[in-house]
């Protein structure tokens, strides 16, 4: 890796360490359908309790942010950019399922994270 490239990596790794507040509206799991050359995001709802832990609405237990976790997703969304992905998410669902900027921003980015990674046949971690 090259100097810029190190330094890039680095403010990212520092700033996936911040604190962030969760959507009530839900939340994404992203990964790649590489035979069907396609960007999938599984959307699941949730709650937030008021410890500003996200919740199951069905069990009412707390979901964990690691692991595995049993769930159904509410939604299901493919796409085979990036981009066309944000549309049918942000502009072509009603109720969209996001109500927070961070969140679509976040999105925006894993959802540029995994099309580069399609592309490019490497590997892709959602942050």
């Amino acid at each position: 890796m090259n100097q810029l490239t190190d330094k890039i990596t680095a403010i990212d790794n520092e700033l996936s360490k911040r604190h962030i507040d969760l959507d009530p509206a839900g939340y994404f799991i992203i990964y790649l359908d590489r035979e069907a050359q396609l960007i999938c995001a599984k959307h699941y709802t949730n709650i937030i309790n008021e410890q500003g832990l996200a919740v199951d609405p069905e069990t009412g237990k707390v979901i964990p942010a690691k692991g595995k976790v049993e769930r159904t997703a509410q939604t299901l969304y493919t796409a085979r950019t990036a981009k066309e992905l944000c549309v049918k998410i942000v502009e072509q669902t009603q109720p969209c399922p996001l109500t927070m900027f961070d969140h679509a921003a976040y999105l925006g980015r894993e959802f540029m994270r995994a099309e580069y990674a399609l592309i490019n046949g490497t590997e892709y971690i959602q942050d």
